[in-house]
């Protein structure tokens, strides 16, 4: 072990060599001189290599500004989903039909909410059309009952009922070329007279 530079082995050969040549006070003197060196020596400030390294101060947390709250953009509100469709089953009370494939049949239907039909048709027209009569009948969303009666044939459909409109009367008898037309179906070409043309004078002839 090292104090100050000097071991304890050279300390006790110095002590060793000295005390043989030395009377018994002189030793009591020296003793108090090495102890007086000793405890000077083991008194004297570790060396720089077997220092401890300086305590540091703990280093100061760096002081970081609170981020600031990202802006988010308020979310749209969302749509209503749309209401789902009604759907209301109507049953179908009656439904006969016979058709003999040669022009002939019959249809009779009635359904759960107060429609019917009933229609018949047979080839009887010209060239063998198929004229068609029958009526259908129902309920109006304002409640007001509705038949119909019709016939279809050569002339087209003609139906009867009290909610087909009515024009009015005429204020005046309508000329009979119009009423021709309206009876031909348009394809009358009217006739019109000429009066006859007449021949002019003859000239006169000045000399």
């Amino acid at each position: 072990m090292t104090k100050g530079g000097l071991s304890l082995a050279y300390i006790s050969s110095c002590w060793a060599s000295i005390t043989t040549s030395l009377t018994a006070d002189a030793k009591m003197k020296f003793v108090i001189l090495a102890a007086a060196v000793a405890a000077v020596a083991f008194a004297a400030p570790k060396a720089n290599h077997l220092a401890a390294p300086p305590a540091s101060a703990p280093a100061a947390p760096e002081a970081s500004a609170p981020a600031a709250p990202e802006a988010s953009a308020p979310a749209a509100p969302e749509a209503p989903a749309p209401p789902a469709p009604s759907t209301t089953v109507v049953p179908i009370l009656k439904d006969d039909r016979t058709n003999d494939n040669e022009g002939t049949f019959t249809v009779d239907v009635k359904t759960g909410n107060g429609i019917s039909l009933s229609r018949s048709g047979s080839p009887t027209g010209t060239n063998g059309s198929v004229v068609q009569t029958g009526q259908y009948s129902y309920t109006a969303p304002d409640g007001t009952p509705v038949k119909v009666t019709f016939v279809a044939d050569e002339n087209g459909f003609q139906p009867q009922s009290d909610i087909i409109p009515v024009a009015p009367a005429l204020p005046h008898p309508m000329p009979q070329l119009a009423l021709d037309q309206i009876a031909a179906g348009g394809n009358v070409v009217p006739v019109v007279e000429v009066p006859e043309e007449r021949s002019a004078p003859p000239a006169l002839i000045l000399f």
